[in-house]
């Protein structure tokens, strides 16, 4: 028969070989002492990410300021419109208070963008 003592070593070698699975199991992350960490990583090349440069390069007059899900854009300190990039919401207009929210499913083409930003002002 086993006495207690080893139970208890029994046991303590399994919670121990389960706390190494789970933590070679985790997410790994960045470094955990870095303020940098806790902040949301945001993939350069995305769709939100080629709207923007290509509002930067053909309407100057605009400044686009990027968040994680959308653009906000403003024209002399004034929001003009949010924009927008998620195919689970249809495609249109809606608004947040005094901004238009414009979305679309894909990277808008310049034409698209000039006529909402338009009808945005």
């Amino acid at each position: 028969m086993i006495d207690g003592m080893w139970w208890l070593v029994i046991l303590f070698a399994v919670v121990v070989g389960l706390w190494f699975l789970a933590k070679s199991r985790a997410p790994k992350t960045a470094d955990k002492h870095s303020p940098k960490s806790k902040c949301m990583k945001i993939p350069i090349n995305d769709a939100i990410q080629k709207t923007s440069e290509l509002l930067k390069q053909h309407f100057p007059d605009y400044r686009v300021n990027r968040k994680a899900n959308h653009l906000l854009i403003t024209k002399q300190d004034k929001k003009i419109a949010m924009i927008t990039i998620d195919k689970k919401i249809a495609a249109g207009q809606r608004r947040l208070g005094d901004v238009p929210v414009i979305n679309y499913h894909r990277v808008p083409s310049r034409a698209q963008l000039t006529a909402n930003l338009q009808d945005a002002e």
